[in-house]
């Protein structure tokens, strides 16, 4: 059984099997209704994303690959990947955890996301800068259907074929 609290760096995801990273997903899950029940925050998003999230971090090498969530309050399991599970109890209080994506907070966090429809627009630039500086690191962005369907998401999909662009995209079609 993993230890929550001594996680510091998505990288251990790597070793696992996948009944390892299922009981993993219902730690996370039960530790998520537990610590947000006294907190606050934003409960059900984030359990709908548990294994999105711990599939990103295993396929991924975050912070080297970038990874960015179009709703930056479904990234509470990305910040328990990222060793911050013991700030938990500051959850949305002044001077403490971010509800949302915050760079301040760790090198995984590339961008700051809060509510929708950004991801792609964002995706574009950081995939035009590290075409420009030569670099092969991969840029995933987990979006929802909803904000999949936003005209700035469709403007970003539009550019980034035009500019020959790889976006990876994933789609959490919430089932």
């Amino acid at each position: 059984m993993i230890k929550l609290e001594e996680i510091t760096s998505p990288a251990f995801l790597k070793g696992m099997s996948i009944r390892e990273l299922s009981e993993l997903s219902k730690q996370i899950r039960e530790f998520l209704v537990m610590s947000i029940s006294q907190t606050g925050g934003h409960l059900a998003s984030n359990l709908g994303v548990v294994e999105l999230t711990i599939g990103m971090h295993y396929v991924f090498n975050s912070p080297e690959d970038k990874l960015i969530f179009d709703v930056g309050h479904q990234a509470y399991t990305h910040k328990i990947l990222t060793g911050r599970i013991n700030e938990f109890k500051t959850l949305r209080h002044l001077d403490g955890l971010s509800g949302y994506i915050k760079r301040s907070e760790s090198e995984h966090d590339i961008w700051e996301s809060g509510h929708s429809s950004t991801s792609l627009s964002v995706q574009s630039g950081i995939l035009e800068a590290l075409k420009k500086d030569g670099k092969n690191d991969n840029c995933v962005v987990l979006i929802g259907d909803g904000a999949l369907s936003n005209g700035i998401s469709f403007e970003a999909i539009n550019y980034m074929g035009s500019a020959e662009l790889l976006p990876i995209i994933i789609l959490n079609d919430n089932k």
